[in-house]
Protein backbone atom coordinates (compact mmCIF):
# COMPACT_ATOMS: atom_id res chain seq x y z
CA UNK A 1 0.00 0.00 0.00
CA UNK A 2 1.67 3.48 -1.18
CA UNK A 3 1.68 6.11 1.45
CA UNK A 4 0.30 9.06 0.85
CA UNK A 5 -0.75 12.44 2.75
CA UNK A 6 -4.17 14.60 2.18
CA UNK A 7 -2.09 17.54 1.15
CA UNK A 8 0.49 19.30 -0.49
CA UNK A 9 3.81 21.00 -0.14
CA UNK A 10 2.32 24.44 -0.96
CA UNK A 11 -0.31 23.81 1.59
CA UNK A 12 1.88 22.75 4.18
CA UNK A 13 4.37 25.60 3.34
CA UNK A 14 1.17 28.19 3.47
CA UNK A 15 0.45 26.63 7.03
CA UNK A 16 4.53 26.54 8.18
CA UNK A 17 4.01 30.86 7.74
CA UNK A 18 1.00 30.81 10.21
CA UNK A 19 1.83 27.75 12.43
CA UNK A 20 5.69 27.21 13.06
CA UNK A 21 6.78 23.60 12.63
CA UNK A 22 6.45 21.08 14.17
CA UNK A 23 2.71 20.87 13.88
CA UNK A 24 -0.08 17.70 14.07
CA UNK A 25 -2.61 17.57 11.19
CA UNK A 26 -5.63 15.29 11.24
CA UNK A 27 -7.74 14.75 8.34
CA UNK A 28 -11.72 15.05 9.19
CA UNK A 29 -12.56 13.45 5.81
CA UNK A 30 -10.75 10.32 6.89
CA UNK A 31 -11.73 9.98 10.65
CA UNK A 32 -15.28 10.15 9.73
CA UNK A 33 -15.48 7.46 6.34
CA UNK A 34 -13.62 5.21 9.23
CA UNK A 35 -16.27 5.66 12.10
CA UNK A 36 -19.00 5.45 9.56
CA UNK A 37 -16.94 1.52 8.53
CA UNK A 38 -17.30 1.00 11.97
CA UNK A 39 -20.60 1.17 12.28
CA UNK A 40 -21.71 -0.67 9.21
CA UNK A 41 -19.77 -3.14 9.49
CA UNK A 42 -21.43 -3.82 12.92
CA UNK A 43 -24.88 -3.33 11.70
CA UNK A 44 -26.29 -5.85 12.37
CA UNK A 45 -25.68 -6.15 16.08
CA UNK A 46 -28.66 -3.34 17.13
CA UNK A 47 -27.03 -2.26 20.59
CA UNK A 48 -23.20 -1.76 18.47
CA UNK A 49 -21.72 1.19 20.40
CA UNK A 50 -17.95 2.53 19.37
CA UNK A 51 -16.54 3.76 23.00
CA UNK A 52 -13.70 6.24 21.51
CA UNK A 53 -10.50 6.10 23.40
CA UNK A 54 -10.27 9.39 24.34
CA UNK A 55 -6.08 8.55 25.67
CA UNK A 56 -5.40 8.42 22.28
CA UNK A 57 -6.30 11.69 21.03
CA UNK A 58 -8.07 14.01 23.58
CA UNK A 59 -8.76 16.85 21.72
CA UNK A 60 -12.09 18.81 21.83
CA UNK A 61 -12.54 19.07 18.28
CA UNK A 62 -12.04 15.35 17.78
CA UNK A 63 -14.14 14.27 20.53
CA UNK A 64 -17.09 16.85 18.95
CA UNK A 65 -16.68 15.17 15.33
CA UNK A 66 -16.73 11.44 16.90
CA UNK A 67 -20.08 12.83 19.40
CA UNK A 68 -21.64 13.42 16.03
CA UNK A 69 -20.79 10.12 14.63
CA UNK A 70 -22.47 8.59 17.02
CA UNK A 71 -19.65 7.48 19.14
CA UNK A 72 -19.31 7.59 23.15
CA UNK A 73 -16.12 7.75 24.70
CA UNK A 74 -13.55 5.54 27.40
CA UNK A 75 -11.89 7.49 29.58
CA UNK A 76 -9.47 6.56 32.50
CA UNK A 77 -9.31 10.01 34.21
CA UNK A 78 -10.75 12.61 36.25
CA UNK A 79 -9.70 14.89 33.23
CA UNK A 80 -10.82 13.04 30.71
CA UNK A 81 -13.84 12.46 32.20
CA UNK A 82 -14.41 16.56 32.22
CA UNK A 83 -13.26 16.92 28.67
CA UNK A 84 -16.37 14.46 27.79
CA UNK A 85 -18.67 16.77 29.92
CA UNK A 86 -17.04 20.07 27.97
CA UNK A 87 -17.75 18.10 24.77
CA UNK A 88 -21.11 17.24 25.32
CA UNK A 89 -20.55 13.13 25.14
CA UNK A 90 -22.82 11.65 28.21
CA UNK A 91 -22.15 7.92 26.79
CA UNK A 92 -19.09 6.38 28.83
CA UNK A 93 -17.15 3.65 29.46
CA UNK A 94 -14.52 4.46 32.68
CA UNK A 95 -12.15 1.65 32.41
CA UNK A 96 -9.51 2.34 34.62
CA UNK A 97 -6.83 0.36 37.01
CA UNK A 98 -5.56 1.77 40.32
CA UNK A 99 -8.27 4.16 41.19
CA UNK A 100 -9.06 6.70 43.30
CA UNK A 101 -12.45 7.75 45.27
CA UNK A 102 -12.47 11.04 43.90
CA UNK A 103 -12.25 9.12 40.45
CA UNK A 104 -15.29 6.94 40.82
CA UNK A 105 -17.33 9.60 42.21
CA UNK A 106 -16.45 11.82 39.34
CA UNK A 107 -17.92 8.76 36.96
CA UNK A 108 -20.62 8.16 38.44
CA UNK A 109 -21.49 11.75 38.58
CA UNK A 110 -21.12 11.81 34.84
CA UNK A 111 -22.88 8.99 34.44
CA UNK A 112 -20.07 6.37 32.98
CA UNK A 113 -20.37 2.43 33.11
CA UNK A 114 -17.68 1.62 35.58
CA UNK A 115 -15.52 -1.22 34.08
CA UNK A 116 -13.88 -3.14 37.32
CA UNK A 117 -10.66 -4.15 36.72
CA UNK A 118 -10.14 -5.79 39.88
CA UNK A 119 -12.22 -7.44 42.36
CA UNK A 120 -11.10 -4.95 45.26
CA UNK A 121 -12.22 -1.62 43.23
CA UNK A 122 -15.83 -2.44 44.54
CA UNK A 123 -14.94 -1.80 48.02
CA UNK A 124 -12.84 1.02 47.18
CA UNK A 125 -16.05 2.84 44.81
CA UNK A 126 -18.32 1.90 47.48
CA UNK A 127 -16.29 4.79 49.90
CA UNK A 128 -17.95 7.08 47.77
CA UNK A 129 -21.36 5.96 46.17
CA UNK A 130 -23.31 2.84 46.26
CA UNK A 131 -22.90 0.18 43.21
CA UNK A 132 -24.88 1.11 40.00
CA UNK A 133 -27.30 -0.64 38.46
CA UNK A 134 -25.43 -1.26 35.25
CA UNK A 135 -21.41 -2.18 35.74
CA UNK A 136 -18.84 -3.94 34.07
CA UNK A 137 -16.05 -6.15 34.60
CA UNK A 138 -12.23 -6.85 32.42
CA UNK A 139 -11.16 -10.52 31.64
CA UNK A 140 -8.12 -11.75 31.74
CA UNK A 141 -7.73 -15.12 30.58
CA UNK A 142 -4.14 -15.44 31.20
CA UNK A 143 -3.18 -16.73 28.12
CA UNK A 144 -4.89 -16.23 24.34
CA UNK A 145 -4.00 -17.08 20.59
CA UNK A 146 -2.84 -13.38 19.50
CA UNK A 147 -0.45 -11.39 21.41
CA UNK A 148 2.13 -9.31 20.54
CA UNK A 149 5.24 -6.86 22.39
CA UNK A 150 3.07 -4.05 22.78
CA UNK A 151 0.28 -5.71 25.34
CA UNK A 152 3.04 -8.11 26.68
CA UNK A 153 1.72 -11.75 28.12
CA UNK A 154 -1.66 -11.72 29.94
CA UNK A 155 0.12 -13.25 32.46
CA UNK A 156 2.52 -10.46 33.22
CA UNK A 157 -0.15 -7.90 32.55
CA UNK A 158 -1.84 -5.44 35.22
CA UNK A 159 -4.96 -5.64 33.51
CA UNK A 160 -8.31 -7.71 34.42
CA UNK A 161 -9.13 -10.42 36.49
CA UNK A 162 -9.30 -14.13 36.46
CA UNK A 163 -11.81 -16.07 35.87
CA UNK A 164 -12.62 -16.76 39.28
CA UNK A 165 -12.53 -13.56 40.39
CA UNK A 166 -14.46 -12.51 37.68
CA UNK A 167 -17.32 -14.73 39.35
CA UNK A 168 -16.99 -13.61 42.35
CA UNK A 169 -17.21 -10.05 41.27
CA UNK A 170 -19.92 -10.48 39.53
CA UNK A 171 -22.51 -12.21 42.57
CA UNK A 172 -20.98 -9.29 44.58
CA UNK A 173 -22.26 -6.85 42.81
CA UNK A 174 -25.47 -8.59 41.30
CA UNK A 175 -25.72 -8.86 45.58
CA UNK A 176 -24.94 -4.66 46.13
CA UNK A 177 -27.82 -4.03 43.65
CA UNK A 178 -26.31 -3.95 39.77
CA UNK A 179 -28.79 -5.12 37.49
CA UNK A 180 -27.38 -4.98 34.42
CA UNK A 181 -23.95 -6.87 33.81
CA UNK A 182 -21.13 -6.41 31.23
CA UNK A 183 -17.95 -7.97 30.44
CA UNK A 184 -14.38 -6.25 28.87
CA UNK A 185 -11.22 -7.72 27.32
CA UNK A 186 -8.84 -6.76 25.77
CA UNK A 187 -6.34 -9.70 25.13
CA UNK A 188 -3.96 -7.85 22.33
CA UNK A 189 -2.86 -4.15 21.05
CA UNK A 190 -2.24 -2.89 17.37
CA UNK A 191 -3.30 -6.44 15.78
CA UNK A 192 -3.78 -6.50 12.26
CA UNK A 193 -5.21 -9.98 12.40
CA UNK A 194 -9.03 -9.73 11.18
CA UNK A 195 -9.05 -12.83 13.11
CA UNK A 196 -8.46 -11.05 16.18
CA UNK A 197 -12.09 -10.16 17.04
CA UNK A 198 -14.08 -13.18 16.09
CA UNK A 199 -11.04 -15.29 18.24
CA UNK A 200 -11.84 -12.64 20.88
CA UNK A 201 -15.17 -12.93 20.40
CA UNK A 202 -15.36 -17.08 20.98
CA UNK A 203 -13.64 -16.45 23.94
CA UNK A 204 -16.05 -13.98 25.71
CA UNK A 205 -19.30 -15.65 23.93
CA UNK A 206 -18.44 -18.98 25.27
CA UNK A 207 -17.91 -17.06 28.74
CA UNK A 208 -20.89 -15.66 28.50
CA UNK A 209 -22.48 -18.90 28.54
CA UNK A 210 -20.90 -20.49 31.22
CA UNK A 211 -21.90 -16.83 33.45
CA UNK A 212 -25.78 -17.94 32.71
CA UNK A 213 -25.32 -21.10 33.18
CA UNK A 214 -23.18 -20.72 36.88
CA UNK A 215 -24.22 -17.36 38.07
CA UNK A 216 -28.15 -17.18 36.36
CA UNK A 217 -26.65 -13.91 35.01
CA UNK A 218 -27.12 -12.82 31.46
CA UNK A 219 -24.71 -10.27 30.25
CA UNK A 220 -26.62 -7.13 28.42
CA UNK A 221 -23.90 -6.14 26.82
CA UNK A 222 -19.59 -7.47 25.97
CA UNK A 223 -16.82 -4.85 25.47
CA UNK A 224 -14.34 -6.20 22.74
CA UNK A 225 -12.55 -3.09 23.73
CA UNK A 226 -9.47 -2.26 21.40
CA UNK A 227 -7.10 -3.65 20.27
CA UNK A 228 -7.86 -3.38 16.47
CA UNK A 229 -4.51 -2.02 14.60
CA UNK A 230 -3.34 0.47 11.89
CA UNK A 231 -0.78 -0.55 8.62
CA UNK A 232 2.33 1.34 9.70
CA UNK A 233 4.30 0.07 7.17
CA UNK A 234 3.84 0.59 3.38
CA UNK A 235 3.77 -3.29 2.83
CA UNK A 236 1.00 -4.25 5.78
CA UNK A 237 -2.59 -5.02 4.65
CA UNK A 238 -4.98 -2.67 6.66
CA UNK A 239 -7.79 -4.36 8.52
CA UNK A 240 -10.94 -4.81 6.64
CA UNK A 241 -13.53 -4.17 9.40
CA UNK A 242 -16.28 -5.32 7.34
CA UNK A 243 -14.29 -9.15 7.18
CA UNK A 244 -13.96 -8.35 10.94
CA UNK A 245 -17.74 -7.44 11.45
CA UNK A 246 -19.12 -10.32 9.72
CA UNK A 247 -16.26 -12.53 11.42
CA UNK A 248 -17.46 -11.48 14.43
CA UNK A 249 -21.58 -12.16 13.35
CA UNK A 250 -20.67 -15.96 12.65
CA UNK A 251 -19.35 -16.38 15.90
CA UNK A 252 -22.34 -14.29 17.43
CA UNK A 253 -24.88 -16.48 16.15
CA UNK A 254 -22.77 -19.68 16.17
CA UNK A 255 -22.63 -19.36 19.96
CA UNK A 256 -25.24 -16.97 21.14
CA UNK A 257 -28.28 -16.68 18.98
CA UNK A 258 -28.04 -20.46 18.81
CA UNK A 259 -28.26 -20.26 22.84
CA UNK A 260 -31.19 -17.74 22.67
CA UNK A 261 -29.03 -15.20 23.83
CA UNK A 262 -28.84 -11.13 22.39
CA UNK A 263 -26.43 -8.55 23.92
CA UNK A 264 -24.84 -5.78 22.57
CA UNK A 265 -21.80 -5.11 21.49
CA UNK A 266 -18.87 -2.44 22.12
CA UNK A 267 -15.70 -1.44 21.29
CA UNK A 268 -13.30 1.04 22.43
CA UNK A 269 -11.47 1.94 19.35
CA UNK A 270 -8.63 4.88 19.54
CA UNK A 271 -5.60 3.80 17.25
CA UNK A 272 -7.78 2.14 14.32
CA UNK A 273 -10.14 5.86 14.38
CA UNK A 274 -7.55 8.30 14.51
CA UNK A 275 -4.55 6.63 13.83
CA UNK A 276 -3.87 6.71 10.11
CA UNK A 277 -5.42 10.44 10.14
CA UNK A 278 -2.73 12.32 12.03
CA UNK A 279 0.35 13.73 10.71
CA UNK A 280 3.47 15.31 12.29
CA UNK A 281 4.71 17.93 9.89
CA UNK A 282 7.81 18.94 10.94
CA UNK A 283 10.63 20.77 8.88
CA UNK A 284 14.54 19.60 8.23
CA UNK A 285 17.11 22.33 10.29
CA UNK A 286 20.15 20.08 9.65
CA UNK A 287 22.28 17.47 8.66
CA UNK A 288 25.01 15.55 9.85
CA UNK A 289 27.66 13.02 8.45
CA UNK A 290 30.22 11.06 10.88
CA UNK A 291 30.24 7.27 11.05
CA UNK A 292 26.30 7.68 9.59
CA UNK A 293 24.53 9.96 8.10
CA UNK A 294 21.62 12.34 9.91
CA UNK A 295 19.01 14.64 8.67
CA UNK A 296 17.94 16.77 11.97
CA UNK A 297 14.37 17.97 12.01
CA UNK A 298 12.43 20.59 14.49
CA UNK A 299 10.30 17.85 16.10
CA UNK A 300 11.73 15.75 19.05
CA UNK A 301 10.53 12.55 20.81
CA UNK A 302 8.56 14.77 22.84
CA UNK A 303 6.20 15.14 20.35
CA UNK A 304 5.98 11.84 18.96
CA UNK A 305 7.81 9.33 21.38
CA UNK A 306 6.78 5.91 20.10
CA UNK A 307 10.09 5.39 17.61
CA UNK A 308 11.75 6.32 20.64
CA UNK A 309 10.10 3.48 23.60
CA UNK A 310 8.84 0.68 21.03
CA UNK A 311 11.16 1.12 18.18
CA UNK A 312 7.75 1.87 15.98
CA UNK A 313 8.00 1.91 12.70
CA UNK A 314 6.77 5.23 11.04
CA UNK A 315 6.10 6.04 7.55
CA UNK A 316 8.02 9.54 6.52
CA UNK A 317 7.02 11.40 2.95
CA UNK A 318 9.48 14.51 2.12
CA UNK A 319 6.45 16.84 0.85
CA UNK A 320 6.91 17.70 -3.28
CA UNK A 321 9.09 14.81 -3.30
CA UNK A 322 6.74 11.68 -3.21
CA UNK A 323 7.51 10.11 -6.30
CA UNK A 324 11.35 10.80 -6.50
CA UNK A 325 13.07 7.80 -5.84
CA UNK A 326 15.00 7.16 -2.62
CA UNK A 327 18.84 8.13 -3.17
CA UNK A 328 20.12 8.30 0.64
CA UNK A 329 20.11 6.09 3.78
CA UNK A 330 19.53 8.25 7.11
CA UNK A 331 18.85 8.60 10.70
CA UNK A 332 16.51 11.45 11.09
CA UNK A 333 16.52 12.66 14.14
CA UNK A 334 15.58 15.24 16.75
CA UNK A 335 16.93 17.83 19.17
CA UNK A 336 16.97 15.89 22.60
CA UNK A 337 19.61 14.93 24.75
CA UNK A 338 19.03 10.48 24.60
CA UNK A 339 20.17 8.81 21.35
CA UNK A 340 16.63 7.59 21.04
CA UNK A 341 15.27 10.50 19.83
CA UNK A 342 15.32 9.15 16.32
CA UNK A 343 11.90 8.74 13.35
CA UNK A 344 13.68 6.68 11.57
CA UNK A 345 16.77 4.62 11.92
CA UNK A 346 18.79 3.46 8.26
CA UNK A 347 16.03 4.87 6.52
CA UNK A 348 15.47 5.26 2.95
CA UNK A 349 14.70 8.69 1.62
CA UNK A 350 14.62 11.16 -1.46
CA UNK A 351 17.83 13.44 -1.18
CA UNK A 352 16.80 16.38 2.10
CA UNK A 353 17.75 19.49 2.30
CA UNK A 354 17.40 22.18 4.51
CA UNK A 355 13.76 23.60 5.04
CA UNK A 356 12.50 20.46 3.15
CA UNK A 357 8.67 19.63 4.98
CA UNK A 358 8.54 15.89 6.18
CA UNK A 359 5.09 14.61 7.40
CA UNK A 360 5.06 11.68 9.66
CA UNK A 361 2.54 9.47 8.91
CA UNK A 362 0.13 7.44 11.24
CA UNK A 363 0.77 9.62 14.40
CA UNK A 364 -3.10 10.17 15.10
CA UNK A 365 -3.76 8.05 18.10
CA UNK A 366 -0.81 7.97 20.76
CA UNK A 367 1.35 10.74 19.53
CA UNK A 368 0.57 14.57 20.54
CA UNK A 369 -1.45 12.69 23.93
CA UNK A 370 1.96 11.58 25.03
CA UNK A 371 4.18 14.63 24.33
CA UNK A 372 6.31 15.43 27.01
CA UNK A 373 8.61 18.64 28.11
CA UNK A 374 12.21 16.85 28.18
CA UNK A 375 14.76 19.42 27.49
CA UNK A 376 12.01 22.08 28.30
CA UNK A 377 10.93 21.22 24.53
CA UNK A 378 6.96 22.88 24.18
CA UNK A 379 4.36 20.75 22.73
CA UNK A 380 3.33 21.34 19.78
CA UNK A 381 -0.40 22.65 18.14
CA UNK A 382 -2.96 20.47 16.51
CA UNK A 383 -4.61 21.25 13.57
CA UNK A 384 -8.07 19.97 12.11
CA UNK A 385 -8.27 19.64 8.13
CA UNK A 386 -11.14 20.00 6.61
CA UNK A 387 -12.32 20.72 2.67
CA UNK A 388 -8.53 21.91 2.25
CA UNK A 389 -8.04 24.06 4.88
CA UNK A 390 -6.80 24.04 8.27
CA UNK A 391 -8.23 25.44 11.52
CA UNK A 392 -6.14 25.23 15.26
CA UNK A 393 -7.91 23.33 17.67
CA UNK A 394 -4.77 23.59 19.87
CA UNK A 395 -2.19 26.32 20.01
CA UNK A 396 1.34 25.90 20.88
CA UNK A 397 2.78 25.83 24.05
CA UNK A 398 4.78 29.01 25.52
CA UNK A 399 7.52 29.48 27.48
CA UNK A 400 4.96 31.12 30.13
CA UNK A 401 2.95 27.59 29.61
CA UNK A 402 5.97 25.62 30.43
CA UNK A 403 6.69 28.21 33.79
CA UNK A 404 2.77 28.72 35.09
CA UNK A 405 3.18 25.58 37.37
CA UNK A 406 6.84 26.50 38.49
CA UNK A 407 7.73 28.45 41.86
CA UNK A 408 10.60 30.28 40.07
CA UNK A 409 10.66 33.65 41.62
CA UNK A 410 10.29 32.06 45.02
CA UNK A 411 13.44 32.18 46.98
CA UNK A 412 14.36 28.77 48.32
CA UNK A 413 16.30 28.10 51.37
CA UNK A 414 16.72 24.16 51.42
CA UNK A 415 17.04 22.97 55.21
CA UNK A 416 20.24 21.83 56.81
Amino acid sequence: MKKSVPFTLAQAQQWRETYPTPFYVYDAAGIRKCVQDLYAAFSWNPGFREYFAVKALPNPAILRLLRALGCGADCASMTELTLCEKTGIRDIMFSANEVTTKEYEAAVRAGAIVNFDDITQIAQLEKVCKVPETVCCRYNPGEFQITNDIMGHLYDSKFGMTKQQLFDALKILREKGAKRFGVHAMLASCSLDEVYYPNLSRELFTLALEIREKLGITLSFIDLSGGMGIAYRPEEKPVDIFAVGEGVRRVYDEILTANGVQLALYTEMGRYITGPYGYLVTSVIGEKHIYKDYVGVDATACDLMRPAIYGAYHHITVLGKEDAPPETTVDVVGSLCENNDKFAVDRRLPAVQYGDILAIHDAGAHGHSMGYNYNGKLRCAELLLENGAVRMIRRAEKPADYFATLDIDEAFSPEV
